[in-house]
């Protein structure tokens, strides 16, 4: 004689299936945090880097400096002046390091985001093992 299935049974196997889904929907964003935090923490020091050392040969510091020294010029040439300072920002390393450290804040955001759901996955499969 066969036996009746538990009322639950259904509800049970329903509530495993989304569990198994959400794990693997976990798990997909564990390893784009995982990624993302490599590639931004591996890259900053380098970017950071030549950030600096492209600031230093761009020559602003100068700029400033004379400005700070000779007031009554800058105030009467003040546009000249802004526009050199512009021209001679090193663009393409301040762009590189803003958009390195903006990953970084985006991965440190998303996991603050998603601390809960990734540590429950953690612990789901570190009671597995």
């Amino acid at each position: 004689m066969m036996q009746k299935p538990n009322n639950n049974l259904f509800d049970k196997i329903i509530l495993a299936c989304k569990q198994e889904k959400e794990f693997k929907q976990t798990k997909k964003i564990l390893l784009v945090f995982l990624l993302l935090l490599a590639v931004s923490a591996i890259s900053l020091p380098f970017s950071l880097t030549f950030f600096v050392r492209e600031w230093r040969h761009s020559g602003v510091q100068y700029f400033i400096s004379s400005a700070v020294e000779n007031v009554g010029v800058f105030t009467a040439y003040w546009q000249d002046f802004v526009l050199s300072v512009i021209e001679s920002l090193p663009m393409v390393a301040i762009i590189i390091f803003l958009i390195n450290l903006g990953l970084l804040l985006f991965t440190a955001r998303l996991f603050m985001y998603k601390k809960q759901l990734l540590l429950k996955y953690l612990l789901h499969h570190a009671r597995r093992a």
